[in-house]
């Protein structure tokens, strides 16, 4: 399949596959890369705000009202997409829920199975279709958005934090496996993000940024080709120091922690 990276004027513009691209996180980076002339394919669940998003946008998109946890819509998305615009220079694996769970309540395992499914294999699913075409051409970005909340567990938020600290694994497995391929896999950890999920946390979020503030320091992270990022940069330090804590001071710390409300998917 040819390369579809646009030329406006000097500048590059890319071609981009998102997913989770109807609010929040993807809708910030849908109308950055936009603005830079790129041509996208969105995906989301909300076919009303997907093509209602679309159509402000400047420029020729693509919009799938698809589910991650559908194989076969994904795959059938990737392959319109594709055939529309050529293999993407960049595939954004951001579709993702949180939501507050305790494993000793039952009916929380619903959610448990719900996040994981959306946020891990979501990510595998949304990368399935273009690893060999990546591979063909000898070039291509895999971005997953994982989050801080995956490098320690935070109470009350067992499936959330599980399943980021999963995707930054997958991600590094996946980064070695594509090593020598052409093909980039980056991990882009935000902090805290001002975005419907997380309008409801009843805790301080040190560092806090508005969608917009984030998309073009996460665009900017992917187009320097950079393997592992924390944005911002603030909580990269906070990140590390968390893992530094010995258990018990952890422990003491997040003990009486503000919990997201628990809830359903």
């Amino acid at each position: 399949m040819p390369h579809a990276t646009q030329t406006t004027g000097a500048r590059a513009a890319p071609v981009v596959f998102l997913t989770g691209a109807s609010t929040g996180i993807g809708e910030a980076l849908a109308r950055h890369y936009a603005g830079m002339g790129a041509t996208l394919g969105l995906v989301a669940r909300q076919r009303a705000r997907l093509d209602t998003l679309a159509a402000s946008l400047p420029g020729r998109h693509f919009a799938y009202a698809a589910d991650v946890r559908d194989a076969q819509a994904i795959q059938s998305a990737a392959d319109d997409f594709m055939r529309q615009a050529g293999v993407p220079d960049i595939v954004i694996g951001n579709a993702g829920v949180s939501v507050g769970t305790l494993t000793g309540e039952p009916e929380d395992l619903a959610a448990f199975e719900a996040v994981f499914d959306i946020n891990v294999l979501g990510l595998v699913r949304t990368f399935a279709p273009f690893v060999k075409p990546m591979q063909a051409r000898r070039s291509g970005s895999l971005v997953g958005i994982a989050s801080v909340a995956g490098i320690r567990g935070i109470p009350g938020s067992g499936a959330y934090s599980a399943s980021k600290a999963a995707s930054i694994s997958y991600l590094e497995s996946l980064r070695v496996e594509l090593r020598g391929s052409g093909v980039r896999v980056q991990t882009l950890c935000p902090g805290y993000i001002d975005t419907p999920m997380t309008e409801k946390n009843p805790y301080p979020m040190p560092f806090l940024l508005s969608a917009d503030e984030a998309a073009p320091r996460f665009a900017r992270v992917i187009a320097r080709g950079t393997s592992y990022a924390v944005v911002p940069w603030q909580m990269a330090i906070v990140a590390r120091l968390l893992r530094l804590l010995p258990n018990a001071v952890f422990d003491f710390a997040f003990a009486k922690a503000g919990r997201k409300p628990r809830g359903t998917l």
